[in-house]
Parts: C-alpha cells; structure tokens; sequence
C-alpha cells in the first residue's frame, strides 16, 4: 500500500524558512512527476512546484525564486521555502502523479506564516 507523509510544517515568521519533506513508502511506479501543493483556508487546492524523476521543475508563479524543490532520495522528495510570505500560509500537500493519470496525496502539513 502507497503512502505519502508529508512533514517540517509549522510556524515561522515573515522572512523565514521552512523545509517540507514527503516520504514514499510501499511500491510505486510509472511516476510522472512528483509535486507540491496548498490549499489556503476559503481557496482551492493549487500547484507550488513540481518535479520528474529526471529532475526538470515547474514553480508557481508566486513562489519563484523563494521555493526550491528537489529529490533528497528515491523515496524523499523535499520543499525548501524561504522568505515565507503570510500569503503562503496553507496546508501543503505532497502528490505523486502517474501516467496512466491518476495518483496519491499525502494529508497535508500546516505552514503559518504569521507577519
């Protein structure tokens, strides 16, 4: 059974920095590409970043420049975040996407970003 663990939420200050990690365990294959996501109170569920198994990144608009994401492992796919934004505030979401379309979501790590 496939499970994703999301983890290093919390609560920091404007200016600060986070990392997240998402942890793979059981049998996965024919990823697509592995990605981060947010979901703010009231809003819908939107992309931060994703990456391919050969490493190629997309970022959301308004965390280029400030988010890194980046493979720590096989089984490990991390989020730096710095000079965190009060706007960066929700739940992040870890989500590896298959081929065939569909795929697996972590239940989420709370980041609050307080100014």
């Amino acid at each position: 059974q496939v499970q994703l663990v999301e983890s290093g939420g919390g609560f920091v200050q404007a200016g600060g920095s986070l990392r997240l990690s998402c942890a793979a365990s059981g049998f996965i294959s024919n990823i697509n590409y592995v990605g981060w996501y947010r979901q703010a109170p009231g809003k819908q569920r939107e992309l931060v970043a994703t990456i391919t198994l050969g490493g190629s990144t997309v970022y959301a608009d308004s965390v280029k420049g400030r988010f890194t994401i980046s493979r720590d492992n096989a089984r490990t796919v991390a989020l730096q975040m710095n000079n965190l934004k009060v706007e960066d505030t929700a739940v992040y979401y870890c989500n590896v996407q298959l081929r065939r379309g569909d795929g697996y979501w972590g239940r989420g790590t709370q980041v609050t970003v307080s100014s």
